[in-house]
């Protein structure tokens, strides 16, 4: 089952769409956000309780090589590792880059953010 994703430019519309989201009874396990700059990232997931992808999700390879990648390369491997294709996940972070905070759910077919 393939990720479902919104890109988010503005902080409340995306806490907004999480809460829309947990309403509608998607699990908080499979909600996970992602921005390029790592302050906003911290923010923006501790005041929407939002999922980190981190060595639980990625695994312990993948995790220590990141620690070795530029914050372009870990984005990208983080986005493969939910289920992003390569060209897709590069197409995402070119996004990320503009400022933008990435929305994604997992295991669900059909969301409404």
């Amino acid at each position: 089952m393939n990720p479902i994703f919104k890109l988010f430019h503005n902080d409340e519309h995306l806490s907004e769409s999480i809460d829309k989201l947990r309403k509608d009874g998607v699990s908080e396990d499979d909600i996970y956000m992602l921005a390029h700059d790592n302050d906003h990232d911290r923010r923006a997931r501790k005041s929407n309780d939002s999922n980190k992808i981190g060595v639980s999700v990625t695994g312990i390879a993948t995790a220590t090589k990141n620690v070795f990648r530029g914050k372009s390369d870990k984005l990208i491997s983080k986005m493969k590792e939910i289920g992003f294709e390569q060209s897709k996940a590069q197409k995402l972070e070119e996004e990320l880059d503009k400022g933008k905070t990435l929305l994604v759910v997992k295991n669900q077919d059909n969301v409404e953010f």
